[in-house]
């Protein structure tokens, strides 16, 4: 009976040991020292979920269960690396390429009700006459007033196969009901929703993500703003709030504006296939035009190498505020069943040699949280001309733009759609507007909307009130509830303040409210374009590609 457990345990040994070797693990002795351990836990855990689903008090959901355990086993590692099950397959195909068959709408569920946010630019919902602000009401059989279903669920209903139909009943504004019979398309979400002239020697590329054909995308639009604008001298490319996604679609993008031959990035991580050195693999489309690259504390990952790369090589300058700070990258590995995880390989570093990962998932405290590196463990790298750029901590801009703080007032206009339902109404009543680039919100259409929002009996809390309240608690529970009428007081001069912070804040609304409304008449490309107007990331690039002296003199050591 013993030599027939050996026999087996040395079969399994076997297997591990192939799979382990054939991805190229630095270390194999590490291997043999870690094999029984994982042996043991891996028969304590299956037996553990035996057990429990023979003997727990009350019926227990087993792909539920273990999924439990396997997201709190991974969450111990970082963020980035997952478990992919089989029914998210699509969903994570879809993070990677941006395709997916369906109509082409993104929606959003409010209060058991399904609204439309935005449909695409020439997709099928677009064309069959779905807009931004119509109530779906029915898919197919499903109804889907007051529902509880999901955003996922819904969606996963008006996705399906190209070339198959779906019956769309939707609520329109004005409270007329359509129904619509759509032909699902391959749908492609565009890296690069606009491109275009700020001015007639400005440049402007908006570059939202970094799945399959992102590099494409970004030559075909610079091509085509270098071929239909000779007076061009400088360009914008906009990495604001854009996540990352496929290291190879960065190295092609970074490549575009580098010499042929020169370092992009390095990864380096436990196997021998993560320890490699990518290059610029193609002549470069561009290595005269000045360049400006917006980034955000949003801009993350694949836009870190893109920025990163530019300023290491001192080809562009970046402009903006510090990017989120993400040195990781991961690939997938399939699993059995059709499930696959994705798992951080490596870290990546610039040409300079520095990582920017700015949270040491690798070391926690006691109740384990991972933290940022501290300034003080942050080292000094050198760009190809001499100046200093530092490691841990995202990519810092060249030229820093302060954040504009966003207050409560605006926060609770979007979170409660006021501005979104606005701008539906005013759709109602405006069948046109002057040119995206030209729209600007007068004050006759800011008077409207002030009525509008005190019509929907707009309300919000601020922090000075949650503050009052927690007092009124605490003065309660100590005996001085005498006091309170003080504070009561204090309250209604508040509320009489907060009445006017919709005028208060009147410029710093302004900008979102006509945003919504001109996405409505020209989609997210006009939306973009009207930017321009009050943009202050924006205004600041153009000023620096401007100032050739300026431009130089941030690129010198």
């Amino acid at each position: 009976m013993s030599i027939l457990k050996t026999t087996k345990k040395t079969k399994i040994i076997i297997v591990f040991a192939i799979a382990f070797f054939s991805f190229g693990f630095i270390n194999k002795d590490k291997f043999y020292d870690n094999y029984f351990e994982i042996s043991k836990n891996i028969d304590i855990f299956t037996r553990l979920v035996r057990e429990i689903n023979m003997t727990y008090v009350d019926d227990v959901e087993p792909n539920k269960f273990v999924r439990t355990g396997i997201d709190a086993m991974l969450k111990s590692l970082d963020p980035y690396t997952q478990f992919i099950s089989a029914s998210e397959i699509e969903d994570y195909r879809f993070m990677s390429t941006g395709q997916y068959g369906g109509i082409g709408a993104t929606i959003s569920k409010r209060n058991g009700r399904v609204i439309v946010v935005e449909p695409y630019s020439e997709s099928p919902a677009f064309k069959s006459g779905i807009r931004a602000g119509d109530e779906i009401i029915q898919i197919d059989n499903e109804k889907i007033e007051n529902t509880k279903l999901e955003n996922t669920d819904v969606r996963n209903l008006l996705r399906g196969q190209p070339k198959t139909k779906v019956k769309v009943v939707v609520k329109k504004p004005n409270g007329n009901t359509e129904t619509y019979l759509i032909e699902r398309e391959e749908i492609k979400v565009k890296n690069v929703p606009f491109y275009g002239m700020i001015d007639n020697e400005t440049g402007y590329i908006v570059l939202n993500g970094f799945t399959k054909d992102a590099a494409n995308e970004v030559k075909q639009a610079f091509e085509s703003l270098k071929s239909q604008n000779p007076s061009m001298k400088g360009v914008i490319l906009d990495l604001r709030g854009n996540p990352g996604g496929l290291l190879f679609e960065a190295i092609e993008i970074a490549n575009f504006f580098i010499p042929k031959g020169e370092k992009v990035v390095e990864t380096k991580g436990k196997m021998e296939s993560s320890m490699k050195v990518y290059t610029a693999k193609n002549s470069p489309l561009d290595l005269e035009m000045p360049i400006a690259v917006l980034i955000n504390g949003k801009s993350a990952s694949a836009s870190e190498i893109v920025s990163g790369v530019l300023q290491d090589l001192d080809r562009g300058v970046v402009v903006g505020r510090k990017s989120f700070g993400k040195g990781l990258v991961q690939a997938t590995r399939p699993l059995s069943y059709n499930t696959q995880l994705k798992v951080t390989t490596s870290k990546y570093y610039t040409p300079s040699g520095r990582c920017i990962q700015a949270i040491d998932y690798g070391h926690r405290d006691d109740e384990g949280t991972a933290s940022k590196i501290p300034d003080s463990l942050k080292k000094p790298f050198k760009t190809k001309v001499g100046r200093t750029v530092y490691d841990g901590g995202g990519i810092e801009p060249d030229v820093q733009v302060e954040e504009k703080e966003i207050h409560k007032i605006t926060e609770e206009l979007m979170a409660q759609y006021i501005i979104f339902d606005f701008a539906t109404d005013f759709v109602l009543k405006n069948p046109s507007i002057p040119a995206a680039k030209d729209f600007k919100v007068t004050d006759a259409i800011y008077n409207d909307f002030v009525l509008f929002a005190q019509n929907k009996l707009f309300k919000f809390d601020t922090k000075s009130e949650k503050q009052i309240e927690q007092t009124e608690k605490v003065l309660e529970t100590e005996g001085y509830s005498d006091l309170k009428s003080d504070l009561q007081e204090l309250k209604n001069k508040l509320a009489n303040k907060k009445k006017d912070d919709i005028l208060k804040y009147k410029s710093e609304i302004i900008p979102f409210l006509q945003r919504e409304i001109v996405s409505r008449y020209y989609l997210m490309p006009g939306a973009i374009e009207n930017s321009f107007i009050y943009d202050t990331d924006i205004a600041e690039a153009k000023k620096v590609l401007k100032d050739k002296s300026r431009y130089n003199s941030i690129l010198k050591k």
